[in-house]
């Protein structure tokens, strides 16, 4: 009834008539409901939001009294005696009248003594009396009918959209957004029906030896050590005296699964691979090992049944480890490495008594793979410049001595075996992987044996990353390959067929044969080239309209034919250079063209998603300006334009459908595809809302429009050069600092304006940090924690000390069970580092009292009090006590310093909120978040709201950037779960380190729905205008998204859009999160109090 009223309008029979003499402001009051009429005297006393005031005296009426145990839990629906019903935010409880319990405290309240007495013949009681709603609605309507364009009001009712329906297609919509750029981007390359391709001339060796050493550096095996002697002496040796060696380039992302299928398969992984961990086979592809007659491999279970996966046929044997011996926290990782060597040298001591093996190990084209898993291990570990990671490249260099003797006497030095050494990967000098910095996509090379020329002398040669001088190689011709280029070296070293998916090119330098085998290992690898290019044209042409495709001009079918006979004809004419030129040429334009038609839709799919996120973001503005401004008039539907609309978007929709049926389309392009008629439907449907907002745009004042447009457009620039500058951070945080002074609010509050100035400049420091590369400091770390329980013993006091009558000493136990946790997690952390240094692995102690503190935490946060001050602090707690366990370095003291901000936000906010005139200040100490109502129908909407969505946004991003992260992977440290688990595990090490992001989130997140609650707004309103915000940071990421350049650049490009969007989604996901944090406590059994009589 009370929202009826509020939203019905008043029939002109039902308006008194305005008196002659009636003033502007008579008038302007003259046609609200009586529920909104204010006191007479409002300011008599103040009442605060979430404290009600005093029962007013009336005729026939109880006096007040105490709510029962139904009452307290906010029943909907009824109306308590002597009370209203308020709608509680969320789902949350309502203040349920007079005698009401006050949140959780499960104590009643009357009529206080002292209170004015209101006589009934002054006023009616009224539901909105007790938020004060008159104090603010009179200021602003008078500023709505003299001030218009600086007040936006919130006059109408909500939008027709259900706010849950509106959520989920907000939701629906940024996932597509998000997804569409891996289908745009990441689609896969692969392509199925090619013809086998293979060398017609005899191979140089009979078999191949395979070592990757996982992880390991180019720079970390090439340089000499400060005595000046070599690392790897053997592999040193030989690429001086015996083979040939180079620097292979990997490719984003430099993970250990896309490493192995670009050298053993010759291809470069789409990231959808990272959806099964990097283990699975996504797409079934050919390899290097399926095409081999026999191929034995030892190493990890992570990396080596891929490779058996997909092979046909029972060839390829794996010998595996156990998962749990992959653990960061063991004594020395070099084990693992130490167990495939063994376990190599056993299976030849056992073939020579078992004569089928033996007969095996003698067929030709044999592969012997090992992984050596050590390396990339320690490196997690122990960092790539640690003692550990350079002794585990000495053990392996011997270990690979070991081997190749073992393998040459065991087949006679018949001088048939070929041996590479590369890795899947480098790693950064933090101990991480996955994006494209040179340490992680520089990785060494070296080949010898048959076939493999061997060192070349020359006297000068040019690298840009003048490692030659550093390394003492400048005399060493450097051979430098593509990763991918590898699989066709081994498939023609061995002489099995180039693997059907390859795009390398042969690397004919690393060759010792004859011209003649090289000419025609090259034509082998052009024509397996082309296979694909003309399987990948003829599936294109087949689902797209003749009339619209376009083929790849430089390769017709014309050209193909006089390439392949120009080359032969080359061949048969002993010119072997002209044919291996020509060969190369045909290779690179059949590579072009399969790039050309793997990208053929994607300039089509791309402008599909930039017309959806126009539309989007278009109708969540159109959304803002009806529902919560009066800049539009309601206009009458008009049903036959309405018709006419919807048929036309239809038949639209339908068009589309048709089009993309007949070309048997994905799936996925009808989402994209169809997306935009739906949204820019809703969008058309509001066009009289546009011009009356063009009108109303017109008539404003020229210099403020454009420097209001102006300050949004910068503040929204700052946030995005943060993705690639975080000190952006740093300038936005200090111009915060003097927000104070340049809008005057340091006059009515100066002491929290000093304390806000103080902490913006203090969290300003934290984006300067180093953003990676730090030592673990977990004298830090333990510092942080004792800092939170100084902190938290402060506060405590203070809370004791005050005259809160709400407060219930029994609630004083959570915090000290919370106090106790931060404690617990401060000793685990030192204590968990002591033990891993001391390389006694993890403790199962301090591994079960991490994960209790996961999981209890929240439960704790939930048995405290929803009081505003005493919620967010039980908040800090709960939240402290698993971010410490998270955290190796300064980053364990940046919650404390952005809650102390969040704090302060909202009472700056709160003077903010009085100095405009929209509010009276709340008393915040005695403010309830279950006690509020959302007034979503009363609170006027004001410019000032901009700059609040504005600061949750900044916040939001500098709670990310803030801690040391970066846009890009390889910015996480896998030590921050050590006290979680140690054994390689990549989704719940993930998911933990997410966890570790997010918790800055949930903070900002909390304070931010403090800050609406308490200057009288719903989560709605101000929530559009984030939406709004954050969509136009994405759209801004999704035009600088590229896919040329250095993969460095192509990598971050499409991580920032990453990112952003997933913020987008995740704060949705926060907004609701934070309003069950705030708003929902758990209630225990009490034992009852029996007084004897």
């Amino acid at each position: 009834m009370v929202l009826m009223m509020l939203t019905t309008p008043l029939s002109p029979r039902a308006l008194p008539p305005p008196a002659a003499t009636a003033t502007p402001r008579h008038r302007l009051l003259a046609g609200l409901p009586p529920a909104l009429l204010p006191l007479p005297d409002p300011r008599s006393r103040e009442t605060s939001r979430g404290q009600p005031p005093a029962a007013p005296r009336r005729s026939a009426t109880p006096p007040p009294r105490r709510a029962g145990p139904e009452e307290r839990e906010g029943r909907r629906g009824a109306w308590p005696e002597g009370g209203a019903l308020g709608h509680a935010r969320g789902g949350a409880r309502a203040w349920a009248g007079p005698g009401a319990a006050e949140g959780g405290s499960g104590s009643g309240r009357g009529s206080r003594p002292g209170r004015r007495k209101v006589r009934s013949s002054e006023v009616s009681w009224s539901p909105l009396h007790h938020l004060g709603t008159a104090h603010f609605l009179l200021p602003l309507c008078e500023q709505l009918a003299f001030n218009r364009h600086v007040v936006l009001c919130l006059c109408q009712p909500a939008a027709a959209m259900d706010i849950p329906v509106f959520i989920l297609a907000g939701l629906l919509v940024h996932c597509v957004f998000l997804v569409s750029i891996f289908d745009i981007y990441f689609s896969s390359p692969l392509v199925h029906g090619m013809t086998p391709q293979q060398t017609p001339l005899p191979p140089p060796a009979k078999r191949l030896v395979l070592f990757v050493a996982d992880g390991l550096r180019a720079d970390s095996l090439y340089e000499l050590d400060s005595n000046g002697t070599a690392r790897a002496p053997y592999l040193r040796s030989i690429l001086e005296n015996n083979g040939s060696w180079g620097i292979s380039h990997t490719r984003v992302p430099t993970e250990s699964r896309p490493g192995h299928v670009a050298l053993i398969a010759g291809f470069y992984e789409d990231v959808s691979a990272v959806a099964k961990g990097w283990k699975e086979n996504p797409v079934e592809f050919d390899s290097v090992f399926n095409e081999s007659k026999y191929t034995w491999s030892w190493g990890s279970p992570d990396i080596l049944p891929m490779f058996a996966k997909g092979a046909t046929g029972d060839h390829v044997y794996t010998f595996c480890y156990a998962a749990e011996s992959e653990d960061f926290g063991a004594e020395d990782a070099a084990k693992l490495d130490m167990w495939v060597f063994d376990h190599v040298k056993s299976f030849f001591n056992s073939s020579r008594s078992n004569q089928t093996l033996f007969s095996a190990l003698n067929e030709e084209k044999v592969v012997l793979f090992l992984h050596l898993l050590g390396i990339d291990t320690n490196g997690h570990a122990h960092r790539p410049n640690s003692r550990e990671y350079q002794e585990n490249i000495k053990q392996v260099d011997e270990g690979v001595k070991e081997i190749a003797s073992l393998i040459d006497s065991f087949y006679g030095n018949d001088g048939k075996t070929a041996f590479i050494l590369t890795s899947d990967h480098g790693m950064t000098d933090w101990g991480s992987h996955g994006a494209g910095h040179p340490s992680e996509t520089l990785t060494p090379l070296i080949v010898w044996g048959a076939g493999v020329n061997y060192p070349q002398k020359v006297t000068t040669q040019f690298f840009e990353d003048n490692f030659l001088k550093e390394w003492k190689l400048e005399n060493l011709k450097r051979l430098d390959v593509n990763q991918a280029d590898i699989a066709p070296l081994m498939a023609s070293l061995i002489g099995v067929p180039f693997p059907l998916n390859s795009v390398g090119t042969l690397p004919l330098e690393y060759l010792n044969t004859s011209a003649l085998f090289k000419a025609e290992s090259m034509f082998t690898n052009a024509v397996q080239v082309l296979e694909q290019f003309k399987v990948k044209m003829s599936q294109k042409k087949e689902t797209t309209l003749s009339i619209l495709f376009t083929p790849f001009k430089p390769l017709s079918a014309s050209e193909q034919i006089n390439y392949l006979k120009k080359i032969r004809l080359y061949i048969e004419q002993q010119k072997y250079d002209e044919a291996v030129s020509l060969c190369k040429t045909l290779i690179n334009l059949a590579l072009e063209g399969l790039s050309y038609y793997h990208t053929y839709d994607r300039l089509f799919l791309g402008l599909s998603i930039a017309v959806s996120f126009v539309g989007w973001t278009t109708y969540v503005i159109l959304v803002i300006i009806k529902a919560h401004t009066n800049l539009t008039k309601t206009v009458p539907a008009n049903k036959k334009k309405s018709t006419v609309l919807f048929y036309g978007f239809a038949s639209a929709g339908m068009i589309i459908t048709f089009f993309l049926l007949i070309q048997t389309c994905p799936w996925t392009y009808y989402i994209y595809c169809l997306l935009p008629v739906p949204v820019w439907y809703a969008v058309v449907k509001e066009i009289p809302v546009i011009q009356d907002l063009a009108t109303n745009v017109l008539s404003l004042h020229i210099g403020q429009s454009a420097g209001f447009l102006l300050v949004c457009i910068l503040g929204i620039e700052i946030l995005v050069f943060s993705f690639f500058y975080r000190s952006a951070l740093t300038v936005g945080l200090l111009v915060f600092a003097g927000w104070p002074v340049i809008t005057q609010l340091w006059i009515q509050a100066k002491t929290k304006a000093l304390i806000w100035t103080l902490l913006c400049v203090l969290l300003a420091i934290f984006p300067l940090m180093p953003v990676v590369g730090r030592e673990p400091n977990i004298p830090l770390v333990i510092a942080a924690g004792l800092l939170t329980i100084l902190i938290s013993f402060f506060l405590l006091t203070s809370l004791c000390k005050s005259e809160n009558k709400y407060r219930d000493n029994e609630n004083l136990k959570v915090y000290f069970y919370q106090m106790f946790s931060v404690a617990l997690s401060t000793y685990v952390v030192g204590s968990t580092h002591n033990s891993l240094k001391i390389k006694q692995g993890l403790p199962v102690m301090n591994q079960i009292i991490s994960w209790m503190t996961l999981v209890f935490s929240p439960v704790l946060l939930l048995l405290s009090p929803t009081f505003l001050f005493e919620r967010l602090f039980s908040i800090l707690l709960s939240l402290m006590s698993t971010y410490l366990l998270l955290s190796t370095g300064y980053e364990a003291l940046f919650p404390l310093a952005l809650f102390g901000l969040m704090f302060v936000w909202i009472n700056m906010e709160q003077e903010a909120l009085q100095h405009y005139g929209l509010s009276l200040k709340p008393k915040l100490a005695v403010f309830n978040f279950t006690c509020t109502m959302d007034i979503t129908q009363f609170r006027q909407l004001h410019l000032d709201d901009v700059r609040r969505s504005f600061f949750f946004v900044f916040f939001i991003v500098t709670a990310f950037f803030g801690t040391g992260n970066i846009a890009s992977i390889n910015s996480f440290d896998p030590a921050s779960v050590y006290c979680f688990l140690t054994v390689f595990s990549p989704f719940m090490m993930g998911g933990l380190l997410l966890l570790k992001v997010a918790i800055p989130f949930v903070l900002v997140s909390c304070a931010f729905e403090a800050v609406q609650v308490t200057t009288q707004l719903s989560s709605k309103s101000l929530f559009l205008i984030v939406l709004v915000i954050s969509d136009i940071m994405a759209l801004h990421f999704f035009f600088l998204v590229k896919d040329y350049g250095s993969w460095l650049d192509i990598g971050t490009s499409i991580s920032h859009y990453v990112l952003v969007m997933s913020l987008t989604i995740f704060m949705m996901v926060m907004n609701g999160l934070a309003q069950l944090l705030t708003t929902r406590r758990l209630g225990l059994p009490r034992r009852n109090k029996h007084h004897s009589m």
